[in-house]
């Protein structure tokens, strides 16, 4: 008599892991694309705002082969794999501009994003053809608010 009232309860984790591993599997592909793209965002920032105090001690002849090049180098940090980067190094966009006092630069990319993330992207505007649109861009001045005088007073100073 024991023996059948196991036998009702037989397969009963079966079922509940055919009805719970689904769940969790898109749950952590839901999770790991948003991480993909935070590391990506993250290395692009940190490439862009290098970039721009880079650009802050470079002559102006300078400024758009080297900042470029260094910024690309340290892009290289981002995997070269679909979902973190689409295209390879070659393919970041790296603009400079010195203008005022101020110099900017803005880093752009695309990366292809899983199927679940790629709906909700396009629903909120992040993507186009080519994929999701990834974006960092940082700014500085080129010399302090407090620092008075020009180029030529601080180097009649040192004379």
């Amino acid at each position: 008599m024991w023996r059948d009232a196991c036998a009702y309860e037989n397969g009963q984790a079966t079922v509940e892991a055919a009805v719970l591993l689904p769940t969790v599997m898109v749950v952590l592909a839901l999770l790991l694309q948003p991480a993909m793209l935070l590391y990506t965002h993250a290395v692009m920032s940190g490439a862009a705002a290098e970039g721009a105090r880079l650009a802050t001690t470079a002559t102006q002849d300078e400024v758009d082969s080297l900042v470029g090049a260094y910024a690309r180098r340290r892009l290289r940090a981002v995997p070269d794999v679909a979902c973190f980067h689409e295209g390879g190094p070659d393919a970041w966009d790296v603009d400079v501009e010195q203008s005022e006092g101020r110099v900017c630069v803005a880093i752009g990319g695309h990366a292809s994003p899983l199927p679940l993330v790629g709906v909700t992207a396009g629903l909120v505007g992040q993507m186009d053809e080519e994929g999701v649109l990834l974006s960092a861009m940082a700014e500085r001045r080129m010399r302090a608010e407090w620092v008075g005088g020009d180029y030529d007073d601080w180097i009649a100073t040192w004379d």
